[in-house]
């Protein structure tokens, strides 16, 4: 993993090399690129029709996403929120407002490979008329210098909240830059996060970051679980990624599931490909996100039995299946992300999932006037009822099986109702949201 790419795939000290798996490897160059100047120019987005909605006015065409000759269509993040149900509550005042989500991010030094998130998420609003983002970045952790430096992955975390929660407050909690060298430092990491949400009061933490369940002893996995129950018994929600690597871990073979989202206590996101319009933004279908090694991961735990919230759900067996729930991880179908200058890139991988979701999670929270805590045994219960169909897009298609240097590791098929690929499926917010409020 390059030292600003996405801190869901742990570094080489606890996997083999896997550089140039996910299609972050051109966004170095265009990134130091725009700092000097724009590769694309930023144009003021039009008005937004209604609180926290963005460019509804002009969603006839998709973006161009990428540096010159690698051009692929992104959606706006007004399409994004017209696909996912999310523009009805924006247009009600249900914008997270009030809310906060926390957000681990690796803390930085100043270089050509980095941006100031201060600047990112200014240029994101003027780009598709959101307001502007309430951002704060805590450095107790990392002790950082240089708070405000930034890469792909807190630019991509924060946009993503904040298109889908335009109104509540991104808190980036800044992590040492080796959190992610050895299972011990991203123990250290996820339950300094977890604890500093807690003592914040917060209502969400979002966890782009994941780590094969066998690299972990016994002592970290009980302090990771230590972490998430004081959360859910401060009625902090805690949603994490499953994985980009399908059947096997980010850090490669054997066939396992990840940490934290295997937890029974956490909201574990998987990936789709979403088809949705253009034109309106409207929701077509989706299939399980493969993407070449990127891929959906799943599977079952082999740490935690089977929670009483997945009982009786057909397909599952006696240990902890995941994930829970998925959203748009594919960077051919992504949202557009924006970078000061106005370069645009895709969000992209299950990192971008997961801030999809708890960013929903903020949405339930405003409506419903409290913090909801653990939310799974409600999801479970949703989607278990006659509103499955109206509150989630069913995912029946695709598979998460993997090629890996080493073979081929066959997965799981996404298949009707809960599956070890993308879960329940993908919001449709403006039935889920009032069901998991009320």
């Amino acid at each position: 993993m390059s030292a600003n790419g996405p801190w869901s795939r742990v570094r080489s000290a606890l996997r083999p090399a896997l550089e140039g798996s996910r299609p972050w490897a051109w966004l170095a160059a265009v990134v130091a690129a725009a700092t000097a100047a724009a590769y694309l120019t930023a144009a003021a987005g039009p008005a937004a029709s209604a609180p926290g909605r963005g460019d509804t006015g002009a969603l006839a065409q998709p973006l161009s996403c990428g540096p010159e000759h690698y051009i692929i269509r992104c959606y706006s993040p007004g399409q994004f929120q017209e696909a996912y149900g999310v523009a009805p509550l924006l247009s009600g005042g249900i914008t997270g407002r009030g809310e906060t989500v926390v957000m681990p991010e690796l803390a930085n030094a100043p270089g050509p490979n980095f941006t100031d998130i201060r600047q990112d998420l200014t240029a994101f609003d003027r780009r598709f008329g959101l307001p502007a983002a309430k951002l704060k970045v805590t450095t107790t952790l990392a002790g950082a210098s240089a708070p405000y430096v930034a890469g792909t992955e807190e630019v991509e975390d924060t946009e993503m909240v904040h298109a889908i929660a335009p109104g509540a407050t991104l808190d980036v909690v800044l992590v040492p830059a080796d959190a992610v060298a050895s299972a011990a430092n991203f123990t250290a990491a996820v339950t300094g996060v977890v604890q500093a949400a807690v003592a914040r009061g917060a209502a969400v933490v979002s966890i782009s970051a994941s780590a094969g369940e066998k690299l972990f002893t016994a002592a970290e996995v009980a302090r990771i679980h230590g972490a998430l129950q004081r959360a859910a018994g401060r009625h902090v929600t805690v949603v994490a990624s499953s994985g980009d690597t399908g059947a096997i871990s980010d850090q490669g073979p054997p066939k396992q599931v990840s940490l934290p989202a295997s937890d029974p206590l956490v909201l574990g996101v998987g990936g789709t490909a979403l088809d949705a319009s253009y034109r309106t933004g409207a929701y077509h279908g989706e299939m399980a996100w493969n993407q070449d090694t990127g891929v959906s991961a799943g599977g079952f735990s082999s740490l935690f039995r089977r929670p009483s919230y997945q009982d009786d759900i057909p397909g599952t067996g006696a240990m902890r299946g995941v994930p829970d729930v998925a959203a748009n991880a594919d960077s051919t179908t992504a949202m557009a992300l924006t970078f000061t200058g106005g370069v645009l890139i895709p969000a992209q991988g299950t990192s971008a999932a997961t801030p999809l979701w708890a960013a929903v999670i903020a949405l339930a929270d405003q409506e419903a006037g409290r913090h909801l805590g653990l939310v799974n045994p409600a999801i479970y219960r949703i989607a278990r009822s006659g509103a499955y169909h109206r509150a989630f897009h069913d995912v029946v298609t695709g598979d998460n099986s993997v090629i890996w240097p080493t073979g081929v590791f066959v997965g799981y098929e996404a298949g009707p109702g809960w599956d070890p690929v993308t879960g329940w499926g993908s919001p449709n917010a403006q039935v889920l949201v009032p069901l998991l409020a009320h």
